[in-house]
């Protein structure tokens, strides 16, 4: 009977062993999935910085697209090869 009380108390103290340790890996994940979801959520709100300066430089671009559209119909082609190199410069 000795035995079988002091096999109970082992199987109990490795089980009691082996809560802890899923606690603590629990415990550290849960950390983890913390630090990741504030990460998830910097990283979101630089997209929509991105996405804004994107939207704003796209439209830019296309208004001075047209711009030059403009000027191409006009210039002669000497001066659209100088337009061409001052460009290029920049």
């Amino acid at each position: 009977m000795v035995s079988h009380y002091v096999d109970g108390d082992a199987a109990a103290d490795l089980l009691q062993r082996r809560w802890f340790a899923v606690f603590k890996a629990a415990s550290g994940v849960r950390a983890e999935c913390e630090a990741l979801l504030e990460s998830i959520a910097l990283t979101e709100a630089a997209w929509r910085q991105a996405r804004v300066r994107l939207s704003e430089l796209e439209a830019l671009r296309d208004a001075l697209g047209e711009e030059l559209d403009l000027l191409d119909a006009g210039e002669e082609p000497l001066a659209a090869g100088r337009r061409k190199m001052v460009l290029s410069a920049a």
